[in-house]
């Protein structure tokens, strides 16, 4: 099989991105085959699979029609600058214009080093490419704007971290992998001719409608503001912690990109961090609405030449464009909450009833998700289910907002069994909880037992539905199977 990959980030300037070639790797196996995405791809999921197609997606081989190249950027890392980061470990094959006529990526993620891997491997151990697949392919699932995962492959040789674990490459695809990163790294070159053609390049690859705009580099910001005020809002509702916003993980087509030290919240809690590397929790769950306008400004910095020759009259231009975001991020934010609560007619009280019931659940230590899920099937009479009233380590913490919530509910016009319909079908029974990923991730590299990461990824894939042979899996961790801290995959 050929795969009809074009380049076209490769007509960029040379600045913005290198040649390079995967490294080959010992003994590649194929772990995981997402025949859904391959099929979507235009792709045949049957050659992906042969001894020809695991040379491609280990970077054994390089198809013909590949010209394989690692991404210049830089980026905010915990808020501090570092003008040149680029993908170290990450190997761009090329795109393709999948069935819906969309152009989209394919990367070799853990494929060698790169100009950009410093003093890095450039390879990928094993519980980082499982813990991405999952999550990636769970939000995807979930209706999240996301990078995906087509492959799996264990390399059959050992990388070395904190100790010597085994290798893996993630085939992983992407709307693109252009970065707030990748603007600001043209911007740091002082070249203002690339920077006009990466932005010239973006609005023709993911914002067509800018094009007409009588500022279009003012419209291509208002259109990745938006697009990540949504992303974010989608992301709060589901209880996601992305782990580690910077401006380099940040991607312009509004997907969710990079998953490392990310988790979703088991109880409720806004000050929640998972990453190991978070200490002062910058990236803590309710900051990461405050993060994003912070990192959405780094991209206006970058985009200033393009929008006004005046300085002045630029951030002025831009800053006006960054108001946008808290505005959209609450309206689509409360809209999604409305939603899991089954509350279709918007009334005046209902911020306060939301926010009334996150402090209780926050004090009550009640899951995110469960108390959600236990609030689509509620009885008919007045009294809160005890599924759900066991979920708050104080019960009676739940009661007067609950007499709240069932007079606010007589003012829909939604019969309870159209409202549970329309509240399952937006609150998941299942998430990717971190205890069970750390334990797909352990018997992975401890055992080489694939099965549980295999039927996890089965059980994500529809997240609505009930699924009674599989209640484990919608369960909170015990007090002993908690996961504090999640790590970078580097």
């Amino acid at each position: 099989m050929t795969i009809a990959f074009e380049s076209t980030f490769s007509s960029l300037p040379e600045s913005l991105f290198s040649p390079v070639h995967p490294s080959a790797v010992r003994q590649p196996a194929l772990i995981r085959l997402n025949d859904a995405l391959a099929a979507e791809l235009g792709l045949d999921a049957q050659w992906l699979g042969s001894a020809e197609g695991l040379a491609a997606l280990s970077g054994n081989a390089v198809p013909d029609a590949s010209t394989p190249i690692a991404l210049a950027y830089a980026g905010h890392q915990f808020g501090n600058f570092v003008p040149r980061l680029g993908d170290g470990r990450a190997i761009l094959l090329g795109e393709v214009v999948d069935r819906n006529g969309n152009r989209r990526d394919i990367q070799l993620k853990g494929a060698g080093r790169t100009p950009y891997s410093r003093r890095g491997d450039g390879r990928a151990a094993l519980g980082p490419v499982l813990r991405e697949y999952i999550v990636s392919e769970a939000m995807a699932a979930l209706g999240v704007p996301t990078t995906r995962a087509l492959a799996a492959v264990a390399t059959g040789d050992r990388v070395q971290r904190e100790t010597g674990l085994p290798g893996a490459v993630l085939t992983r695809v992407a709307a693109s992998h252009i970065r707030v990163g990748t603007f600001q790294y043209a911007a740091v070159q002082g070249d203002v001719a690339a920077l006009r053609r990466l932005a010239d390049y973006v609005i023709a690859r993911h914002y067509p409608d800018a094009a007409a705009a009588d500022n279009p580099y003012l419209a291509l910001l208002d259109h990745v503001v938006r697009a990540q005020a949504r992303l974010i809002a989608h992301w709060m509702a589901l209880g996601f912690i992305h782990g580690v916003m910077n401006t380099d993980n940040m991607a312009i087509s509004g997907e969710t990109i990079d998953y490392g030290p990310c988790a979703f919240l088991d109880a409720y809690d806004p000050a929640k961090v998972f990453s190991s590397i978070d200490e002062m929790g910058r990236y803590a769950f309710g900051n990461q609405p405050r993060i994003a306008v912070w990192n959405l400004a780094r991209l206006a910095e970058a985009l200033l030449p393009l929008i006004d020759e005046t300085p002045d009259a630029a951030i002025t231009k831009a800053e006006e464009v960054l108001r946008g975001f808290a505005p959209l991020f609450e309206e689509t934010h409360l809209q999604r909450l409305r939603a899991k609560l089954g509350l279709s007619t918007p009334m005046p009280e209902d911020a306060g009833l939301i926010e009334d019931l996150l402090r209780t659940m926050h004090e009550g230590q009640a899951d995110f998700t469960l108390t959600f899920r236990a609030l689509s099937q509620l009885p008919s009479d007045e009294t809160a289910p005890t599924d759900l009233a066991d979920l708050f380590s104080d019960p009676d913490r739940l009661t007067a907002w609950y007499v709240r919530y069932r007079d606010r509910l007589r003012q829909e016009p939604a019969s309870p069994e159209e409202r549970a319909r329309a509240m399952t079908a937006t609150n998941p029974r299942v998430i990717p909880r971190n205890h069970r990923i750390e334990a797909v991730i352990r018997a992975a590299v401890e055992d080489g037992d694939y099965a549980p990461f295999h039927a996890l990824v089965t059980v994500l894939a529809t997240p609505y539905a009930d699924q009674p042979a599989h209640d484990a899996y919608a369960a909170p961790p015990a007090p002993d199977e908690a996961v504090l801290r999640t790590f970078c995959g580097t």
